[in-house]
């Protein structure tokens, strides 16, 4: 059976439109399977029973890429069926590879996302530019000026528009549209606005002209393109002090329920809301939240906050908390419309999330995210620089792949086919594809990398807090910008990261270390 280029793939599962091939043909058919974990690939000594599982296992996961392959050929499944069936395959998992760089912008890359299809990526960085990538091609499509007058944190394109508008948000809190035209034309206009940061925003599932933000203002707003001004929905308030704002990082639509929407930022709650409770204008202590999640171990600590909340297709909520680990809630495991009110009895017979662990995330705003067609990974960035992969079910890592020199923020599966982009503290986009020659397992200083990213969790938790004005830290900011931009003037060119087949990334969380790093960006800028 002859490769297939990526390009084929993508027209058989999506409408977009052809293009020529660019580059090597990243074939499914072309990768033999592997085992079906990392630790299959240890081959140090061990009992006969131990081997002869291991090659069982082996032949195994062989003979279910070719029993699909089959069924495929035979008609049995149509093509779009198969290749999801063959997407969520370990097989393609432990052969992820760095198919390439995606180099254009002039500032650390915050936000990298698909098109509906998936035959484009849209970045946004703190260039303030925003880039549509061809990316299967590794080159721009289009680059446009934001009209943010700071770092531009998320971009989408919102669906069922041709690919042709581009909603942002950025470190100014300006809420923007974009338009793309004929000829290349693009016009820019602000659509409405937070008092603070924006981070995030997400799109009614769906919908090619509704969407929602969320600020460090603690303010959650409804957007509809057809309308010329937002509607402010509610303001998230702390549940032990009903004067205090929960500064928002994030915010989640459920996919099988638009009505339903999570959010998460300063204190250790993922608040679950029902759309259709909100009573506009009302004020805080009306509009609760339909149902709460955290850890029984967080409850009422007051010592961690969200970055990142991801819904999986089984209506999962996955989070991502600031220095402590990655967690996954069922439904079911809610803590009720206000947690710090729930008596130890029923919290006591709540079953615990499960929870992924070996990463960092300390330095700056991560996401979290699903990957494979059935959500059967989970992937988050790392202040070490490596992207980390677990099985879902279990908790299991898989895999830490170094995506960044310094951290890596922003993780983006492909809406379709087990592909992935990533970016980071680097000016660079990477795309990974399974197209490895051999099985990649875990590194060699996987032990190390991990211990070090839970010293320097220890170190920092026995740190004071320090507590500063919003003038001096926007006045931290503006010098590490300038410090950071002084850096940037005489950085060599990047060079490339070292193959997979070396050590993975590691950067050590020593004090000198720390301390010579602390200054680098300004976006490393930590203050609690």
């Amino acid at each position: 059976m002859r490769g297939r280029n990526p390009r084929n793939i993508l027209r058989e599962g999506t409408s977009s439109s052809p293009a020529k091939p660019h580059g090597n043909p990243l074939s499914l058919s072309r990768f033999p399977p592997p085992a079906l974990s990392a630790a299959g690939n240890c081959t140090t000594a061990g009992s006969t029973m131990d081997i002869a599982s291991e090659a069982a296992a082996r032949r195994a996961a062989r003979a279910s890429c070719f029993f699909e392959v089959g069924r495929r050929e035979i008609g049995s499944y149509t093509p779009r069926a198969s290749s999801r069936r063959i997407s969520g395959s370990e097989s393609l998992m432990m052969r992820m590879h760095q198919y390439g760089k995606l180099r254009g912008h002039d500032g650390c890359v915050n936000t990298v996302s698909f098109n509906p299809a998936g035959n484009l990526l849209v970045s946004g960085s703190d260039d303030m530019d925003i880039i549509l990538w061809d990316w299967l091609a590794k080159s721009k499509r289009l680059v446009y000026p934001s009209g943010h007058q700071e770092n531009v944190f998320h971009a989408r394109v919102m669906p069922f528009t041709d690919d042709n508008t581009i909603v942002t948000v950025a470190a100014d809190g300006q809420v923007r549209v974009g338009q793309l035209k004929e000829g290349d034309e693009v016009t820019t206009k602000q659509i409405g606005a937070h008092d603070d940061r924006v981070h995030r925003l997400a799109i009614e599932p769906g919908s090619p002209c509704i969407f929602y933000t969320c600020g460090e203002d603690g303010l959650v707003q409804h957007f509809d393109l057809r309308n010329d001004s937002p509607t402010k929905l509610f303001t998230c308030y702390s549940f032990s002090n009903s004067r205090r704002r929960v500064r928002l990082n994030t915010i989640a639509t459920d996919p099988w329920n638009p009505n339903y929407l999570s959010i998460g930022g300063s204190d250790e709650y993922v608040r679950l809301y029902d759309m259709r409770r909100i009573q506009l204008g009302a004020s805080s202590n009306m509009n609760q939240p339909l149902d709460t999640f955290c850890p029984k171990h967080l409850i009422m600590t007051g010592k961690v906050h969200i970055t990142g909340i991801a819904y999986s297709y089984a209506r999962e909520i996955l989070v991502s908390y600031n220095d402590e680990h990655v967690y996954l809630f069922q439904n079911n495991i809610g803590l009720g419309p206000n947690p710090e009110s729930a008596q130890a009895e029923f919290l006591d017979r709540l079953d615990q999330p499960q929870v992924y662990k070996g990463h960092r995330n300390f330095r700056t705003v991560k996401g979290v995210s699903f990957f494979g067609p059935n959500d059967e990974y989970v992937l988050s960035g790392s202040d070490c620089g490596n992207v980390f992969v677990w099985r879902k079910k279990g908790g299991e890592l898989l895999r830490m792949m170094h995506g960044d020199k310094s951290v890596v923020n922003c993780i983006e599966p492909h809406p379709h086919f087990p592909f992935l982009a990533t970016s980071g503290i680097d000016k660079t986009v990477k795309i990974w594809t399974p197209a490895a020659n051999k099985v990649t397992s875990l590194p060699k200083n996987a032990k190390q990398i991990i211990a070090s990213n839970e010293r320097g969790r220890q170190i920092d938790a026995s740190r004071p807090e320090l507590t500063l004005s919003s003038d001096l830290i926007m006045h931290v900011l503006r010098l590490q910008r300038r410090r950071s931009d002084l850096y940037r003037e005489h950085e060599p060119a990047d060079a490339d990261l070292p193959s997979d087949d070396d050590e993975s990334f590691f950067i050590g969380f020593d004090d000198a270390n720390r301390n010579q790093r602390s200054n680098s960006d300004p976006r490393e800028c930590i203050v609690t």
